[in-house]
């Protein structure tokens, strides 16, 4: 429920109930049919969040056991380019929790498509300035991890003389 701008918890199963507050100096209190139902210390952050962890769905409880330094360290193990892609990721939300499912999508992606792959995508969403999950996917799905990792030309040029070579532009 928001008020003043921040938003308060109440349980998963009154999410879109109407709801009464009563708000002192300190403290937030949550009605519904006149019983409390959530009570909050009071906060002035707008924007911010106060959240009951009993009031999560369970799927979000189980986010709780993650940490930013958990979810770099896993990253960091698969490769630099994966610790630095999910460092960003967290990096680059408000609240770095908001970040943990991206990059639980990221770090799933080894299962799939194997470490050496998410390490050569990560390092190439990185040199486009991109930290999302859909662009690392798209580099694997469409196979840009492999066509970057054979850099060297399949075919060059034999010399003859129409080529100047760069002692002529000097």
């Amino acid at each position: 429920m928001e008020i003043e701008g921040h938003r308060y918890s109440v349980p998963q199963n009154l999410v879109g109930l109407l709801l009464e507050a009563r708000i002192t100096a300190h403290a937030v209190e949550l009605l519904h049919r006149g019983q409390r139902v959530a009570a909050h210390q009071r906060s002035a952050h707008k924007g911010g969040f106060t959240t009951v962890v009993a009031h999560l769905p369970a799927a979000h409880r189980a986010h709780l056991e993650w940490t930013p330094e958990r979810l770099v360290h896993w990253g960091q193990s698969i490769g630099v380019a994966t610790g630095r892609l999910v460092t960003r990721l967290i990096e680059e939300r408000r609240h770095p929790e908001h970040g943990y499912r991206g990059c639980l999508g990221l770090l799933s992606l080894a299962r799939r498509y194997g470490k050496e792959r998410l390490e050569a995508a990560s390092l190439i969403a990185l040199e486009l300035g991109t930290a999302k999950y859909v662009h690392v996917k798209a580099i694997l799905v469409n196979e840009r991890d492999k066509a970057a990792a054979s850099t060297a030309p399949s075919w060059t040029s034999p010399p003859h003389e129409h080529v100047r070579g760069p002692a002529y532009y000097q």
